[in-house]
């Protein structure tokens, strides 16, 4: 029999639904309303997991701990347990001689005498149940009791689930307040993806700090906007960024390049020049796939990182530079340094942040907000009114692997925006060719399957071949030197 009055129990819940939106301290309100009215002993509830699995836990408990819980749900003829199958309340005036529960040995070893407990239904649908008990003596709940309690209980239910949906539109409200900032802040990286929210927050806490960055991923990913980003965002956005593609240069060319060179140095040295490291003084020096320079140039990056020095070739002098080192990979670096083709020490030094992006097939959501972008800038240098993409088009864009990520993108985006008739671009002005079966190229000569991913690879890139070696991981060399075999020529080359 309640001790409070029931009514002005059902209101107090009642008034919860409005005033408490924590759920934390929704469950003790509630179970503190149900074991005062009640004069309950010991009291817990349990909440089916926010996982999506069929498990339910205590969220609150008054003067019982979390290893006797477990004890009173331990046995299918516990109390719990049957209401938590059934979906019916249970109660016993006397739980010691009630027969339902003679196997239940928490009943007996805990000297648990009268006993309620309800289900929390939200629609019909068993969310969890309130559980209370007296060890005081038999009957101290009755049927009036159960009605109460269920009565209470429906409308803690629909407290718990507004507290719940409050909590999770709060969370969203929060993450979108968030992305609309980090996209103010960084709108050259276009996404609102979970991968690219990641990245715009790790630019944002580490673009001020002096730390070395490498940037990791597939080719066409955007390593070097998010560089670009972390040096216009830094206390040196003042002074310069430069990039260097370290790939296409040989070991002489790109030492020249990096450290500079004295007039007479080499054949070809006409006159001093200043290196890209001494430009850079207090920028940035972004050097976009680092994992083809050899070790010579490696031992000569290490020097700069541990020491600030630099010297040009041909000279003994040593010159002191402040700039701020950002690398990229196509390939894992780790691996190169496992294989015994990258310096471990240098790979430490370059690796002090990371970032890896993400290939466009695991952001699919930042497609369509890729290809708008893409159709704004084409559509304006074309000089074309180009409203948007039917929705074939934008189905097709988002169902397509890309395996030049973004770059392939904005390729596919332009050649569609200079050849559209319409004011929506068509599926069919995408050239975009799903990968060949496996079964097609199973058992196919290795030149066969080789000749394949380069062709492909350029009709890709518009018969670009610095992007496409750049794609394939290759130097430009080895592709001119492939096409010639087949009798391609340079003026193909677009």
């Amino acid at each position: 029999m309640p001790s409070q009055n029931p009514y002005q129990a059902l209101l107090s819940i009642s008034e919860q639904i409005n005033a408490v939106h924590d759920t934390s301290t929704l469950f003790d309100r509630i179970m503190d309303i149900a074991m005062e009215t009640l004069k309950a002993e010991r009291g817990f509830i349990l909440l089916k997991s926010l996982s999506g699995k069929a498990e339910f836990e205590a969220v609150t408990a008054r003067n019982i701990s979390k290893e006797t819980i477990s004890s009173i749900r331990e046995l299918s003829s516990s109390v719990v347990n049957q209401v938590l199958e059934k979906g019916e309340p249970v109660l016993t005036m006397d739980a010691q001689a009630d027969q339902r529960f003679s196997g239940a040995e928490s009943v007996l070893l805990q000297n648990i005498r009268s006993v309620v407990c309800t289900p929390l239904l939200r629609q019909n649908e068993l969310i969890g149940a309130i559980y209370m008990d007296n060890r005081a003596g038999a009957g101290h709940f009755d049927e009036e009791s159960v009605r109460f309690l269920q009565a209470f209980a429906g409308q803690a239910a629909i407290a718990i689930e507004n507290a719940r949906l409050f909590e999770k539109l709060q969370s969203e409200n929060q993450r979108l307040k968030q992305q609309i900032s980090l996209n103010t802040i960084f709108p050259e990286i276009i996404g609102t993806s979970a991968p690219i929210v990641h990245i715009l927050e790790m630019v944002r806490d580490v673009a001020g700090s002096t730390a070395t960055v490498l940037i990791e991923g597939e080719s066409g990913t955007g390593k070097e906007l998010v560089a670009r980003a972390l040096h216009y965002h830094s206390p040196r956005k003042e002074n310069l960024f430069i990039p260097i593609f370290c790939g296409s240069l040989s070991e002489n060319l790109l030492e020249s390049e990096l450290f500079g060179h004295k007039k007479g140095a080499f054949t070809g040295a006409i006159e001093n020049k200043t290196g890209l490291f001494e430009q850079a003084h207090q920028g940035t020096l972004f050097l976009d796939e680092i994992a083809d320079v050899n070790k010579n140039i490696q031992t000569k990056l290490l020097r700069v990182l541990q020491e600030g020095e630099i010297k040009r070739v041909g000279e003994t002098a040593i010159r002191n530079v402040d700039v701020r080192i950002i690398s990229a990979a196509n390939k894992d670096l780790w691996q190169e340094v496992q294989t015994g083709n990258f310096r471990e020490d240098l790979y430490y030094r370059l690796n002090v942040i990371n970032i890896k992006m993400p290939p466009l097939r695991e952001r699919k959501d930042d497609i369509p907000l890729l290809a708008e972008h893409f159709l704004q800038k084409f559509a304006l240098q074309n000089k074309k009114k180009i409203s948007g993409f039917t929705m074939e088009a934008l189905e097709l864009l988002k169902s397509y692997h890309w395996p030049g990520n973004i770059r392939e993108l904005e390729n596919s985006i332009e050649r569609a925006v200079i050849l559209a008739r319409e004011p929506k671009i068509p599926a069919g002005l995408f050239n975009l060719h799903r990968p060949r079966p496996e079964s097609d190229l199973a058992g196919k000569p290795l030149q066969e399957i080789e000749k394949y991913a380069i062709l492909k690879t350029l009709e890709l890139t518009g018969n670009n071949r610095t992007k496409t070696a750049q794609m394939l991981d290759v130097s430009r060399r080895w592709l001119q030197y492939r096409l010639k075999e087949w009798g391609i020529g340079e003026e193909q080359e677009q």
